[in-house]
């Protein structure tokens, strides 16, 4: 059970100032060791849930930033700034207004709707074709697909990171930026765990992807729920 209490850097068994590198390579450690489905004697449900709280926190510099702060008790009591606004001040807002509108419009179609159509892509088929392969992961046939399946996935990523990089994001959705960025950094470890599975047949590197992917869709319905306060 993850509480309010827990150390996160305790449960990934690493220290307070590790890097991103670091962070990543505690988790797949842990999550190839403790996954309930990884047939070690270590595996543990309880623990692979705290595990992957942890890494959802911990991964994400803004989510870390926020978790620090509170770990340490630093909240910055609320100051109110009331300003008088003038004539003036309003007609420039109401300038700006209109230019950030058309700023996130122009992202909205270039950049935020056709990552969402390539991560569509790539998440949704990934149940059928591990039911497909666990029929005979070592039939040469269903390997191939499933290879075939990995090479279509990092041809439409490359794709969703081109756009993620064409338009610069608006100041009002850099939260939900920032978090398509590491959704998209998370289908990307996916994909390279999942392409260990075709080489050593490791079914720890397959659960390992696919928490992965578990990560990177429970983002998605995170940023979905940051755009309708944008929208």
């Amino acid at each position: 059970m993850v509480t309010s209490t827990t150390n996160h850097y305790q449960t990934l068994e690493i220290k307070p100032t590790a890097t991103q590198s670091e962070i990543k390579q505690a988790y797949r450690r842990l999550a190839k060791l403790f996954h309930p489905d990884s047939h070690h004697e270590t595996a543990n449900h309880e623990r692979i849930i705290r595990i992957n709280a942890a890494y959802e926190v911990l991964s994400d510099p803004q989510r870390r930033q926020s978790y620090d702060q509170q770990r340490h008790t630093k909240s910055r009591p609320y100051t109110s700034n009331t300003t008088t606004t003038s004539t003036a001040q309003t007609r420039r807002r109401r300038q700006t207004a209109r230019a950030v509108d058309t700023q996130l419009e122009e992202w909205l179609n270039q950049v935020y709707k056709p990552i969402n159509r390539y991560l569509d892509r790539i998440l949704k088929p990934f149940k059928s074709e591990v039911d497909k392969l666990s029929a005979d992961p070592f039939d040469d046939e269903l390997m191939e697909d499933f290879q075939i399946y990995i090479e279509t996935c990092r041809d439409v990523l490359a794709q969703a990171q081109n756009r993620f990089r064409s338009t610069p994001n608006p100041a009002n959705v850099a939260s939900v930026a920032a978090h398509l960025y590491y959704c998209l950094n998370h289908v990307s470890d996916g994909l390279e765990e999942l392409e260990y599975f075709t080489v050593n047949y490791d079914d720890s590197c397959l659960h390992t992807g696919h928490e992965f992917f578990r990560i990177a869709a429970g983002l998605r319905r995170e940023i979905k729920q940051e755009m309708k306060n944008v929208l």
